[in-house]
């Protein structure tokens, strides 16, 4: 059974060379190589591309939305022709409205082809990087911020290293579940509203948006610092989604399967997540129960399945009896 969300997705379209620069130029060795005259341009496309054809005049399938790499092969290429050749293929390329030009392994490209780049309003950056090592670091960048993004209202917490996010309508007992979980050595997330973004269509990864980042509201005690309290290792900036699970007032609950042979799935950002309803009533420890679903989750993760492997047993049992 899927539970499936109905609230839109955010998706970001295009992030602009000045932005990319702002954010990433320290961590990928980016240096300005000329001027910033095209910082308003738009990289519409989550990966790099290195023009090495393009230059050599052959523009099909040209990736033209995307960053261009000029490295090692390219920089021989250009040099082994002559000036006026070298300007013409150049020319070719900034005519093709790509967002910007990174110049590989601290390389500089010549001041006649920087110029023919300010002319057409790209900016050119230099890198120490090596080609293969930037396009790799710059793709998983630009994926990060090009990932449909979504908030859940849930608190999330790592329980084991198994990433939960607890659901449930207002008065459920969220965060009391979630304050005894952190008391019992889990870190917290991101209480009440969870951002999540979906990696490559395969994993969610939860955060907490950057206002209420490392604080809590507890119902009578109002907003609490978790890390001062706890200690840093109470919290954690960003966690992979592992288990859903869905705190229902017991007579909300309804039928419950008590086995739990036939699986749930919460759906968000079309990944489907395992998913576990609970009844809430007083009395019930909820924080343990979180606790042994993400244990279980956890022996799931490792092929080990409790229902089934009852299931089994049961199975055989039965089968033993009719042939004694």
């Amino acid at each position: 059974m899927s539970t499936k969300r109905g609230s839109k997705k955010k998706q970001r379209k295009v992030l602009s060379v000045g932005e990319f620069f702002e954010r990433y130029g320290g961590e990928l060795g980016l240096s300005l190589h000329g001027s910033d005259v095209g910082f308003s341009r738009l990289i519409k496309e989550p990966t790099i591309n290195r023009p090495g054809l393009a230059l050599a005049g052959f523009f099909t399938y040209f990736a033209f939305r995307r960053i261009q790499v000029i490295g090692n092969s390219e920089s021989s290429y250009l040099n082994s022709l002559s000036l006026e050749q070298r300007m013409k293929h150049f020319e070719n390329l900034c005519n093709r409205n790509i967002p910007c030009i990174v110049v590989s392994r601290g390389k500089t490209l010549p001041d006649e082809l920087i110029a023919i780049a300010e002319a057409s309003g790209i900016s050119v950056f230099k890198t120490n990087m090596i080609s293969m090592k930037f396009i790799n670091a710059a793709t998983i960048r630009l994926e990060w911020n090009f990932a449909p993004v979504t908030s859940e209202h849930g608190c999330m917490v790592d329980v084991q290293g198994i990433g939960v996010m607890v659901r449930g309508n207002s008065g459920t007992g969220k965060s009391e579940c979630v304050l005894g979980l952190i008391d019992r050595g889990a870190s917290l997330v991101a209480d009440d509203v969870t951002r999540l973004r979906a990696i490559e269509g395969r994993e969610l990864i939860g955060s907490a948006p950057s206002a209420g980042r490392y604080h809590m509201e507890v119902r009578g005690l109002g907003i609490i610092n978790v890390p001062a309290i706890f200690g840093a290792a109470s919290m954690r900036v960003e966690k992979r989604l592992d288990l859903v699970v869905t705190l229902l007032p017991v007579e909300e609950a309804g039928d419950i399967e008590r086995v739990g042979i036939r699986k749930k799935t919460y759906e968000i950002l079309g990944i489907r997540i395992p998913h576990v309803e609970l009844p809430v009533a007083p009395g019930r420890d909820m924080a343990g129960l979180v606790e042994v679903a993400a244990l279980d989750q956890k022996l799931k993760t490792f092929g080990h399945d409790s229902a089934v492997e009852f299931d089994k047993k049961l199975l055989k049992i039965m089968a033993e009896r009719r042939l004694s």
